[in-house]
């Protein structure tokens, strides 16, 4: 039997927890991974000069909980720019891409999620978007050498806010290492309709974030108490053929005050409703029911 592997955002849960046991709780709450996250914060920027040892205690840490690291969330670039006027900035950011690429393919990642940021703290123009796209190109070719996969993810700004504005991108640089990872609550939030957006990007999807959101707002928002359209954006995800990595955003520290691991669980449980309802078990390899006409050959 396939399954849906369906995996949680790092931040999810609390902090202080060490890696053993933030592992121990995504399997304790039914998750397949965990999506870590390397923003830019000192602390979670250096784990990418982690030593040996230190990577190696990681590894130990997910063969001992039977639950896998399987996607980065890279939003370091936020602060280091690949897209940057700056000279400086934009080597740093390719730097902190080249050592993501290292860790990922050293501890066993499949995927690093590339935010779809030229500039985020700079004034966006031509030059900046030129900019990040060599940047993402030259990241293409060390994600080759390290088997890698990149996903480019759609944000809440206007170079890459949909996804037709990201298959420009992807195209471009026509890397099979460099597909989609969307974000739907972002589409949502954004202005846009999920479904429609997915149906675009047919055959370039190899994961999907869901989460909930409400316009203009794209964190903290609960299941269900936002605008995302989940059922019929996963009825698109079937129509396209789709079966890869799902992960759940959350935010622990925006709802304090809760059992990090029961809020987990119950999103996990909702969104084990939607890969139910859109994927039964007689369509295991995610493809869409068909219509078939019965004929007699005459014999």
């Amino acid at each position: 039997m396939f399954k849906m592997p369906v995996g949680l955002y790092e931040k999810a849960l609390p902090d202080a927890m060490c890696w053993e046991e933030r592992l121990a709780a995504a399997g304790q709450a039914g998750y397949d991974f965990i999506e870590i996250s390397i923003d830019e914060s000192d602390g979670r920027l250096s784990r990418l000069d982690w030593s040996a040892s230190e990577r190696a205690a990681l590894r130990r840490s997910i063969a001992n909980s039977g639950v896998k690291i399987m996607s980065m969330c890279l939003s370091g670039h936020r602060k280091y720019p690949l897209g940057s006027h700056m000279p400086e900035l934009r080597r740093q950011g390719q730097d902190i891409l080249r050592k993501a690429i290292d860790f990922a393919g050293d501890v066993g990642l499949r995927v690093v999620q590339v935010m779809g940021y030229d500039v985020f703290y700079e004034t966006s123009d031509e030059e900046t978007g030129a900019n990040f796209i060599d940047g993402l190109r030259q990241g293409a070719r060390w994600a080759g050498q390290a088997g890698v996969m990149l996903g480019l993810e759609n944000l809440d700004t206007p170079y890459v806010e949909n996804l037709t504005k990201a298959l420009t991108i992807i195209r471009e640089i026509d890397s099979p290492w460099l597909r989609l990872y969307p974000d739907i609550g972002n589409l949502s939030a954004a202005g846009y309709y999920p479904p429609d957006e997915i149906t675009l990007a047919k055959g370039q999807l190899f994961g999907v974030h869901v989460k909930d959101a409400m316009p203009k707002v794209i964190r903290g928002i609960p299941f269900e108490k936002g605008i995302v359209p989940f059922r019929e954006t996963f009825q698109a995800l079937v129509q396209t053929g789709f079966w890869g990595l799902i992960g759940i955003e959350i935010w622990g520290s925006m709802h304090t005050g809760e059992d990090p691991v029961a809020s987990v669980a119950a999103a996990r449980r909702f969104v084990d409703g939607l890969v139910a309802e859109a994927w039964p078990v007689d369509r295991p390899f995610g493809t869409p029911e068909q219509k078939t006409t019965n004929t007699q050959s005459g014999m």
